[in-house]
């Protein structure tokens, strides 16, 4: 890998090697010819094309876009070559041009599905996430995501959701312990599950769907509470008792035609994970600006 590349990876928080491996199986899904370039355009044919922005948004995985092009690249002797127009993270309008890429044709076009499905989806997890941030911007309050993501896509939803100013919640089950439903229900009460889990350095946070469920786990040392399902008063009433002794995080049935409300109760978090399972891919194409055979 480009060691540029490779480094820029590394800056916004991903495994180079991971993104690498994630985006070779997804080009080998379009498997080993393209039956329909390969016919048409000579081997020494070359091109130039623009990704363009057809709606507004945040970009999001121009570096992951452009890692699909690089690995293409050996198949193509002088390879392909990239130059990003915006910085990812932008926030982009209609006609915008994101990355420019000249060289063979070809693996150009062959490159460009992949491209595109991974830059689409992940700016469109990042232009969701920031119509919720910016409808809390006037509280304390900071959208949060889940461990609702995509098989193979986690580290990258989560990246695009702190491109569009959310916050991550744990990547994996190891780094953080939270206490749901079904563990308060097998270990009998919240305090049981509580005691069970915590120990020295690990956060724990414990989900409580009824607002007697809080005043328990204050009592058992509670720092993090997810408050599930409740209510606008419920949460505010929830925010009074715990009076800062513990961070809280409404969850359950949010809309973003709602989330204001929410967030004005003096709650610390959202968790959304609609951020992620349900993202809309934001309209970008790929325009062929220049061809020679």
């Amino acid at each position: 890998m480009n060691p540029e590349l490779e480094t820029r990876l590394r800056a916004a928080g991903l495994d180079p090697q991971a993104v690498d491996g994630l985006v070779r199986t997804a080009l080998a899904e379009d498997g080993a010819t393209d039956v329909t370039s390969e016919p048409i355009f000579p081997p020494t044919a070359t091109g130039r094309a623009d990704m363009v922005a057809r709606q507004a948004g945040v970009v999001a995985g121009l570096p992951v876009a452009e890692l699909v092009f690089a690995i293409l690249s050996p198949e193509a002797g002088d390879g392909l070559k990239v130059v990003t127009r915006v910085e990812d993270g932008s926030r982009v309008a209609p006609g915008d041009v994101l990355l420019t890429v000249e060289g063979p044709l070809v693996p150009l076009l062959r490159a460009e599905r992949t491209a595109l499905n991974l830059l689409t989806h992940l700016s469109g997890v990042a232009t969701g996430t920031r119509r919720w941030a910016d409808a809390i911007a006037h509280t304390k309050a900071r959208v949060r995501d889940t461990r609702k993501t995509l098989p193979g896509l986690r580290a990258l939803q989560k990246y695009a959701v702190r491109l569009g100013g959310g916050v991550n919640h744990r990547m994996s089950l190891a780094d953080a312990a939270l206490i749901k439903d079904n563990h308060v229900a097998a270990a009998g009460s919240v305090t049981a599950a509580f005691t069970a889990v915590t120990r020295p350095g690990l956060h724990v946070q414990v989900e409580c769907d009824t607002l007697d469920q809080v005043r328990e786990a204050l009592a058992a040392g509670a720092r993090s509470i997810l408050l599930d399902n409740m209510s606008i008063a419920e949460l505010t009433e929830a925010v009074r008792l715990t009076g800062g002794r513990a961070e809280l995080e409404a969850s359950g049935g949010l809309t973003l035609d709602g989330v204001r409300a929410v967030a004005e109760t003096g709650v610390d978090y959202l968790a959304v994970g609609a951020l992620t399972h349900s993202a809309s891919a934001l309209d970008i194409g790929l325009d062929l600006t220049g061809a020679a055979s």
